[in-house]
């Protein structure tokens, strides 16, 4: 991010919108390279090509699990972070159905009886009927939050929403209550978000796992903001599964993992030749395997060497706007949250005419999550804080990877003071 004048004598655009995705690094393609052109063999190949391949991607494994502070068996590849909170979501609720010998409940999605299952009907009127259930929070990413809808459309499950405060910390006493005598027999998982997207709190995660495991429930944990951007300790936290995402820390597109313990009861979401320890199977892609622990470790060694510089730019950033817009409110946690992740309201205007207009001005950041295919849509976790839609439609996120120079902070808070006064003139 620089303030060096183009070819047509304007500055070149501020990608504040870090946290919809990152550009990929050159090491990172470089490292690439020799897996999509001279050792492009399949890893499950016998022969020496195939060996060589297979050597590749287990290196691999093994350096983007010591970033993760997990083990090489706990990682298996996926194409990202929708697809790895599926397949935690979707696969360790159902084996842990089955485990605890729960009893689905179908017909609400208008599916046919099935004679295995019992009637919705059936289970109001009986109950004895264990029905299984799960524990998210209320704040999570729609790849969390519509796979266990899935599960409760198709299988009956309960889905339990635990609320946030203010600024978006999951409320403990909540969890607790809720994993509490039968009900919490009945749980098959609970789901938490790391690092919140849209307001960049970060969520207490070894009180939420000590909650979880004192009532004998895994936990998962979506992790796909905050890989690269805070330490991640996979193994020392005992979490049982964690979802990462690589076009967050400087990979291609369409890469992820989905980090399993061993003890966790999953089941594969997708059927196949059994790649993954049988949970995701399809030929393993090396090269992006290779991108994902390059990527991963230049980010964590930038967050060593950067994280107080970039800290220190972001509070910068977030006094100078307060001081250009009076009016302008922080969202999310002032201290814990993410080091590079401004977020605020800003009453009067809307979120989606800040944006068209700071990019007039050449200024790219965004309203909050980026997974709204182009919509532009209130940011749900402001409305489970408690503000009023109104208020939350104007919602301004800016979200960068590397220190910002006190020229970039001052560009963009003169920008921003310009673009809010044009626009409740």
């Amino acid at each position: 991010m620089t303030d060096t004048p183009n070819a047509s004598g304007e500055p070149d655009e501020l990608y504040l919108d870090a946290a919809a995705t990152e550009p990929v690094t050159r090491n990172v393609i470089e490292a690439m390279m020799p897996f999509m052109t001279d050792a492009y063999a399949n890893p499950a190949s016998m022969h020496q090509p195939g060996k060589t391949a297979a050597r590749a991607l287990d290196a691999a494994r093994a350096s983007f699990a010591a970033g993760l502070g997990a083990r090489p068996d706990d990682v298996i590849f996926t194409s990202g972070g929708t697809e790895s909170d599926n397949l935690a979501i979707k696969g360790i609720a159902m084996a842990r159905m089955r485990a605890l010998g729960l009893q689905p409940v179908y017909g609400l999605a208008g599916i046919d009886d099935e004679p295995s299952g019992v009637n919705p009907a059936q289970a109001g009127e009986h109950p004895a009927i264990r029905r299984p259930r799960i524990i998210i929070s209320s704040i999570e990413h729609p790849a969390v939050a519509q796979s266990a809808q899935w599960l409760h459309e198709w299988f009956g499950f309960e889905v339990v929403h635990i609320p946030v405060d203010g600024q978006a910390h999951l409320d403990l006493d909540a969890l607790e209550q809720e994993l509490d005598g039968e009900a919490g027999e009945r749980t098959t998982l609970v789901s938490a978000i790391l690092a919140n997207n849209e307001v960049g709190t970060v969520e207490p995660v070894e009180e939420l796992v000590r909650i979880a495991h004192a009532h004998g429930v895994p936990i998962h944990v979506d992790a796909v903001q905050a890989a690269g951007q805070i330490p991640i300790r996979m193994r020392d936290w005992d979490v049982d599964a964690l979802s990462v995402s690589g076009h967050k820390f400087g990979t291609p597109k369409g890469l992820g993992a989905l980090l399993v313990r061993g003890r966790t009861p999953i089941e594969p979401v997708l059927s196949g030749g059994g790649q993954e320890r049988g949970l995701r199977s399809g030929t393993q892609n090396v090269a992006g395997a290779v991108a994902l622990a390059i990527g991963l470790n230049e980010s964590n060694a930038r967050m060593a060497a950067q994280y107080r510089e970039l800290t220190d730019s972001r509070d910068m950033l977030i006094d100078a706007v307060r001081r250009v817009v009076p009016r302008a409110e922080l969202t999310g946690d002032p201290v814990s949250r993410l080091p590079g992740h401004a977020s605020f309201i800003f009453p009067g205007v809307t979120g989606e005419a800040l944006l068209v207009d700071l990019d007039a001005r050449g200024i790219a950041a965004s309203s909050g999550s980026a997974c709204a295919i182009g919509r532009h849509e209130i940011p749900g976790t402001l409305l489970a804080m408690g503000l009023e839609p109104q208020i939350a439609k104007s919602a301004l996120r800016m979200t960068f990877r590397r220190p910002l120079t006190r020229e970039e902070i001052e560009r963009i808070s003169m920008a921003l003071e310009d673009s809010y006064t044009e626009l409740t003139y």
